[in-house]
């Protein structure tokens, strides 16, 4: 999780928004709140925490970033946020009704230790709903890369033993693997239509690994990323808008 080290603020201002985007099918997927005891693992700036409080449920959300328990502090302060990270959440086995993680499990080290854990903190018969990118946004900064003539390493991925393949078909395998029960898994796409502003924030705010990648250059390399972007941003924007196609995998379990 070093990656998302002190991009609470960067992250509330840009991405933020995209990873909304899920927000209404997983409170769907969840069912009637009744006033039950839900958990939020990797809850970041706490958007998608407080919209399953909104709908009744009882939320605690889990992260362990503090620039983004900070961020939820101040926007939710409502909220309940602690300090945690999977795979080893600071909580009994069976404590809670529902477990929600959405976009938390590209980014851990070991994905199906993580889904174990969520596993093992749902109560039986609880509601589990996780999200992972099958079409993330790297692909736009990819090409802002490619037209600068820049690079990028290959770091950060997974070892082959760890890993598991970023399609719906691949995650729904990975979680069976986990303990999932008669798990399914959907595709969702949408296009999120940032300001290029705000996804300039993203890269210049070292949100995720294009950004923590921006920041990893020198002076002069950056500005070459950063005509590029403006260069991709010209072509694609719409009334100052940049849109950009995205899509999730969205899955749901039931605890035994």
């Amino acid at each position: 999780m070093r990656a998302w080290a002190g991009v609470g603020e960067a992250y509330a201002a840009s991405y933020a928004s995209l990873c909304a985007g899920t927000h209404d099918d997983v409170v769907r997927l969840l069912g009637p709140a009744r006033g039950r005891r839900a958990l939020d693992v990797g809850s970041g700036t706490g958007a998608l925490a407080a919209r399953m409080s909104e709908a009744g449920w009882s939320v605690v959300g889990c992260e362990p970033e503090p620039s983004m328990r900070a961020v939820a502090s101040r926007e939710h302060p409502h909220l309940v946020v602690v300090d945690g990270a999977l795979p080893a959440l600071p909580f009994a086995d069976a404590e809670f009704d529902a477990v929600t993680a959405n976009f938390a499990l590209n980014h851990v080290p070991d994905p199906r230790a993580a889904a174990r854990e969520i596993v093992r903190v749902a109560a039986p018969g609880a509601v589990m709903v996780s999200t992972v990118w099958v079409v993330s946004p790297s692909w736009f900064w990819q090409g802002v890369c490619q037209r600068a003539g820049l690079v990028v390493p290959s770091s950060g991925a997974l070892a082959p033993e760890k890993d598991f393949e970023r399609t719906t078909a691949g995650f729904a395998r990975m979680l069976a693997e986990s303990g999932w029960p008669a798990v399914e898994v959907s595709e969702l796409s949408w296009t999120w239509m940032p300001t290029i502003d705000e996804l300039w924030r993203s890269a210049e705010g070292g949100v995720a690994s294009a950004g923590a990648y921006y920041l990893s250059l020198d002076e002069g390399v950056r500005s070459r990323f950063a005509l590029a972007f403006e260069q991709l941003c010209e072509e694609r924007a719409v009334a100052g808008r940049v849109p950009l196609e995205h899509t999730a995998a969205v899955a749901v379990g039931a605890a035994r």
